[in-house]
């Protein structure tokens, strides 16, 4: 199991860890749910920029562009 650190910056937020495996679960939810990354973002207790910077970036990785 690979971990990566997410860094905040600014605000003396402490940096979080997340398992690729758990940002890939955060996608296929947004995906499979038809909810907004934000709604996916709130239940998970999760900052919607963070969801939606991972959930761009995988879009751009599988070849969907910019959306």
């Amino acid at each position: 199991m690979r971990f990566r650190k997410k860094r905040h910056q600014g605000g003396g937020k402490c940096a979080k860890w997340y398992t690729e495996e758990v940002e890939r679960d955060e996608i296929a939810l947004v995906d499979s749910s038809g909810r907004t990354v934000a709604a996916v973002a709130r239940e998970l207790a999760i900052s919607s920029e963070s969801l939606h910077g991972r959930y761009r970036q995988a879009k751009t990785d599988r070849g969907y562009g910019r959306f």
